[in-house]
């Protein structure tokens, strides 16, 4: 009798670690695909544009390109006397997009991040620079490392949030690196 107990005890401790087990699985899935982001693209060529500045104003000079997450060139551009520019993205291109503007006169590589087909405007700024660098050392450029970027790198006034930290669009809000 002792044998034929100890082994159901045994029976059941094997059943129930693999009920747990199981369960334990189903949580990591569900929480995989959480931290998943749907791969956008543009369906047709779009054009995008936007104005690069810096503290001190519009940059009147320089170059905006256009890459893909593997570096690849997809566009570039030069920038108007009015700093601003506007690029042509071919349809099928996989976000996210960096857009980098250099110039011999604003020796800071800026960069804005294109993570949503639908948006057409990305201003290329000091902002865009540090919320896109802050998301990447979150983990990427994904909506919520972006969200947490832009809340961390903007002080916002008290009188411009809501019970849920923000009041409008967030990515017009902060920096338009939408």
């Amino acid at each position: 009798m002792n044998i034929s107990n100890t082994f159901t005890k045994l029976l059941f401790t094997l059943l129930i670690s693999l009920f747990l087990n199981a369960c334990n699985n189903d949580a990591d899935k569900k929480q995989n695909l959480s931290n998943q982001q749907v791969v956008q693209k543009y369906s047709k060529d779009t054009l995008i544009s936007g104005r690069v500045s810096n503290k001190k104003g519009n940059i009147r000079t320089g170059t905006v390109k256009a890459t893909d997450s593997h570096n690849k060139l997809i566009a570039t551009t030069q920038v108007d006397n009015n700093g601003h520019y506007t690029l042509t993205i071919p349809a099928k291109t996989e976000l996210p997009l960096t857009l980098s503007h250099t110039s011999e006169a604003n020796t800071n590589k800026l960069i804005s991040i294109v993570i949503y087909a639908s948006y057409n405007k990305f201003d290329i700024n000091d902002l865009t620079t540090l919320i896109a660098k802050k998301a990447k050392s979150l983990g990427g450029y994904t909506h919520s490392n972006m969200s947490i970027a832009a809340d961390e790198t903007v002080g916002v006034p008290d009188a411009n949030k809501t019970s849920t930290g923000f009041r409008g669009d967030p990515t017009k809000q902060y920096g338009g690196w939408h």
